[in-house]
């Protein structure tokens, strides 16, 4: 590992192999089981601010995917169909049923994937991939990103600096600069899982509007207005064709759970308390922020 790591969970987070590859998970809290996935190139750490709101009242339960945050790598390359397997076998590994999954950007995917095989109580989805036509445009737009991050593999000397740049538009938010460093600081370690997401988005499988539509469970999409890489305008028409699915908008550029971690958890907090609760949880709504 190297700078990854600092990106992910804590260093005391437990290893956990399944199929082949080694898991770094974070197990915080008691309540009701709420699974946070992580975007390509980030790490666990993203919700570590939302496990500290949540945890009083849930178990937050955060991965690292391989090759990013403490987790080992592994030969298959990164994708949101791969993901969702490594999670189905973690949770059954776990002893977890029926989870709130809070995925972001592939792993918002990933969830979408898993909700198709298994049970869960609700999907909690922020700028997830798979919910715009993967149309020619589309696709040369993923595979200009995957040449960029290409040349980070190859360890391009200018490519730290434009990875920086990068990230200030993908995260903007004052509440998210300390992680952006360290995903920044990252950028030659992360590179080749970036590579390989961003060429897999632009295959037809990456597409999941038709698997969208078809799951029968409440959705939250809580996404962010400023995100300039999955646009919540693209994925509009595939969210209304949804069964159960309502949407919040959040002043953020990719991840309002780490840009705007108090307002999203009181938020999080309001869907919860709309579900079934599993046999043995009660849900605690979040006090009002003082003033």
């Amino acid at each position: 590992m190297g700078l990854r790591d600092r990106v992910g969970v804590p260093d005391d987070a437990a290893m956990v192999e399944v199929l082949g590859v080694r898991l770094a998970v974070a197990r915080e809290g008691e309540g009701p089981a709420v699974v946070c996935l992580h975007a390509i190139g980030h790490g666990g750490g993203d919700f570590a601010a939302l496990s500290a709101l949540l945890r009083d009242r849930f178990e937050v339960i955060r991965v690292d995917w391989p090759g990013q945050g403490r987790s080992g790598a592994e030969a298959q390359p990164a994708s949101a169909a791969r993901y969702a397997e490594l999670l189905e076998a973690l949770l059954d590994r776990l002893g977890i049923a029926a989870p709130i999954l809070l995925g972001c950007s592939i792993g918002g995917a990933a969830a979408l994937h898993y909700a198709a095989r298994q049970p869960v109580r609700a999907l909690v989805l922020c700028d997830p991939g798979g919910l715009i036509e993967v149309t020619p445009a589309v696709q040369r737009f993923c595979r200009l990103f995957a040449h960029f991050f290409a040349a980070g593999e190859r360890g391009a000397w200018w490519f730290p600096l434009a990875f920086r740049a990068y990230y200030r538009l993908v995260l903007p938010a004052p509440a998210a600069r300390e992680q952006r460093r360290r995903i920044a600081a990252a950028a030659f370690e992360s590179a080749p899982v970036l590579r390989q997401a961003w060429a897999g988005f632009a295959a037809p499988a990456a597409d999941l509007r038709a698997l969208a539509a078809g799951l029968d469970v409440p959705v939250w999409f809580a996404w962010a207005r400023r995100d300039r890489i999955v646009r919540f305008a693209l994925a509009k028409p595939a969210i209304d064709r949804m069964r159960r699915a309502s949407v919040t908008l959040f002043d953020a550029g990719h991840a309002a759970f780490l840009e705007q971690p108090e307002a999203f958890a009181r938020a999080f907090a309001d869907f919860a308390a709309t579900l079934p609760l599993p046999a043995t949880a009660s849900i605690v709504p979040l006090p009002a922020r003082r003033a």
